[in-house]
């Protein structure tokens, strides 16, 4: 069986010859830069993953923006605050070849691709995401109350943009999943109610999502945090799954399964644990193999592998990962 269906299989809730062996977050640099110090190579990406034997993922992170578009102040500061400034900065928006930029890209994977040998995925900026960076963090959560008609509007461009994205990167290649990049979740709970996003969330998930799944691509939302409340809320919308997971919030993979048996989890595992060796982390295997056994469960690092995990820790955890993919699947 190929890493590719392999993948497909999972997320279908079809049982393969072993669960998916991924790394699906990229590591973060000073990671890289300790692993770096202890051995490995100059490399990074799919270099990495075929460096400690991960099956190997291709990710596309469309870009939203052109050149030029003003910079906020500070992380988390507003670039807009008014529709007159949504209206000077939107040519710096939905760039016309956020897709096309990839045709050569895309056809040089795809006879790979297409004999299975890698899973492809993209990444949407959702329509939490995409307003927040507009408005600043804080701007951003009161104008759901303040500015309701505007979020409207970039939230409906934004759509309509995305429509043409996820039409155009399937006449190219056939992507096995994507994500909308959220974050829409902290380690209580949503940070948003219940009705706010069937307001201002739902209805663009609901006309743009038919059109993905159409070319045979899984739906998942990336949001941190604690989803759990949320999972409901995002399977009326026609989403199919979630990640990472983050065990550090509460989250439990088992529960989740009980409740929702046909949702999509991706991540999970606890990455506070694996600098303390082969012992914790074979207990958090344990802890999640139910879950890994019951389909539709690709268990990874419930975010990015941190800096405080040595490079021998790593290759123990992907040893584990390979070991209990396969007896999940007994």
């Amino acid at each position: 069986m190929t890493p590719r269906e392999r993948f497909v299989k999972t997320l279908s809730g079809e049982r393969p010859d072993r669960l998916p062996v991924v790394e699906w977050a990229s590591w973060w640099d000073k990671t890289v830069a300790r692993w770096r110090g202890e051995g490995m190579p100059e490399l990074s990406g799919t270099g990495m993953m075929e460096y400690f034997g991960l099956d190997v993922l291709h990710q596309f992170w469309l870009p939203h923006r052109k050149p030029g578009l003003p910079s906020p102040a500070y992380n988390g500061a507003p670039i807009i605050e008014t529709e007159d400034d949504y209206e000077r900065i939107k040519p710096y928006l939905f760039p016309e070849d956020a897709v096309t930029r990839y045709r050569d890209v895309f056809a040089k994977l795809k006879p790979a691709h297409d004999a299975g040998q890698f899973t492809v995925w993209y990444t949407l900026e959702g329509y939490f995401w995409f307003p927040r960076t507009l408005f600043g963090i804080e701007g951003h959560l009161y104008s759901f109350y303040d500015q309701p008609q505007l979020y409207h509007r970039i939230c409906r461009d934004l759509m309509e943009w995305e429509l043409v994205c996820a039409e155009q990167i399937s006449e190219m290649i056939q992507p096995d999943f994507m994500t909308f990049a959220e974050d829409m979740s902290y380690n209580n709970g949503p940070m948003l109610s219940q009705p706010m996003f069937e307001e201002f969330l739902a209805p663009y998930y609901k006309k743009l999502i038919p059109t993905i799944k159409k070319a045979g691509t899984r739906v998942i939302v990336d949001t941190d945090g604690d989803v759990t409340l949320m999972i409901p809320w995002l399977k009326e919308a026609g989403v199919e799954g979630v990640l990472p997971l983050e065990r550090q919030a509460g989250v439990d993979l088992n529960q989740i399964r009980a409740d929702w048996p046909d949702f999509i989890l991706i991540g999970g595992f606890d990455k506070m644990v694996m600098k303390r060796g082969e012992e914790a982390m074979r207990a958090e295997f344990e802890r999640l193999l139910p879950c890994m056994r019951s389909g539709r469960c690709v268990p990874g690092v419930d975010h990015q592998t941190p800096p405080d995990v040595s490079i021998d820790n790593y290759r123990i955890y992907v040893r584990l990962l390979k070991e209990y993919a396969e007896k999940a699947c007994r």
